[in-house]
């Protein structure tokens, strides 16, 4: 039987050295239209975002990556350094591990920072009945919650990972009470893990009482692929073929921030963001902010202040866009005039 610290472990390496990503980046079917007369200054761009009660410097949250074992300790902390030197969030792996004893202070770790907004992480297939008899209760939803001083906790849907991964837990029914009785107690948000959310699934998911959601589309990290290389390791041949299947199954990031953004709750859009004109792009789309996590990751297995340079770029990145568009605030740029082209349009129109 795998051990969740090993499996966690394996993910990180898988991330780092393998190809996990689909080719085609949606992103960049999204584009800008140019301001060529902006009567701003780079000077005047306010890019403060507040989420969740909470404000950050400019859109941005690094989010979900890992957690459970012991080199996670490094990789958090230095995360959360730079997430607090730069004013914005950040999201922790999922919790399980820690909340049942295994290197829970590389969660904890990030209570050493002052990180403005600080996102936990639970399974939504733990919140429900499972073969394996792993059950989430209330009760350790609030010690993940104290485990890293978290404002908000994220219930991660995770269900393609799952039909991949040998010790994957499968059933999903129930899950959406068990979201709403958790969102009674605890502040609570909602977030995919690779494959986006619907028009349909924000819709049931807003009258439930959570504070927003994180679309985490298709385009960046595929969890079908980094199970596939975990399959392949195993000589596993049924899921090996079922990690290539459904390497590139899911809702692409723009498309879902376009099918979500009206749904009345704040959408963070990750998924595939790679500079700071994705991120400005999704505002415009009608995203909150975006979100990143493997396009800091190597970044983070080094130092804080390669976490910190690379953030620094996006954030930079995404001032000349404001500038560019002639947008000298946020609420501006959600209004900014863009095109969709490509894969990305071809989504749109079909959805």
């Amino acid at each position: 039987m795998v051990q969740i610290r090993d499996r966690k472990a394996d993910h990180i390496n898988i991330c780092i050295n393998e190809r996990i990503a689909p080719g085609h980046c949606y992103w960049d079917d999204v584009r800008l239209v140019h301001n060529a007369l902006p009567e701003i200054g780079m000077d005047d761009i306010d890019m403060t975002c507040w989420l969740y009660g909470k404000k950050l410097d400019f859109p941005l949250i690094v989010t979900a990556i890992t957690g459970g074992f012991p080199g996670a300790a490094k990789i958090n902390s230095n995360i959360a350094e730079a997430c607090a030197e730069l004013g914005i969030g950040m999201g922790i792996g999922s919790e399980r591990a820690g909340v049942t004893g295994t290197c829970p202070e590389s969660y904890s770790v990030i209570k050493n920072y002052d990180v403005p907004l600080v996102i936990g992480n639970v399974g939504a297939p733990q919140l429900v009945p499972q073969k394996s008899g792993d059950l989430f209760s209330k009760e350790m939803v609030g010690q993940a919650k104290d485990l890293i001083g978290a404002d908000v906790m994220a219930v991660h849907l995770n269900y393609l990972q799952e039909v991949v991964q040998p010790e994957g837990d499968t059933n999903g029914a129930g899950v959406r009470d068990a979201i709403r009785s958790l969102a009674q107690e605890y502040p609570i948000m909602v977030k995919e893990t690779g494959a986006g959310i619907s028009r349909d699934v924000a819709d049931r998911l807003k009258g439930i009482g959570i504070l927003g959601i994180d679309v985490a589309g298709m385009g960046g990290t595929s969890f079908a692929a980094v199970e596939l290389y975990r399959a392949m390791a195993a000589n596993d041949e049924v899921r090996t073929n079922m990690g290539e299947t459904f390497f590139d199954w899911g809702i692409p990031t723009p498309a879902s921030v376009v099918e979500t953004a009206g749904c009345g709750l704040p959408v963070i859009a990750s998924g595939g963001i790679l500079d700071g004109t994705h991120i400005a792009s999704a505002i415009s789309l009608g995203a909150t902010c975006g979100g990143v996590a493997n396009a800091v990751l190597r970044e983070a297995t080094e130092s804080a202040d390669a976490v910190k340079r690379k953030l620094t770029v996006l954030r930079e990145e995404l001032r000349a866009a404001m500038l560019l568009t002639g947008c000298k605030d946020l609420k501006a740029l959600g209004k900014a005039r863009h095109v969709i082209l490509g894969e990305t349009r071809q989504w749109i129109d079909a959805l």
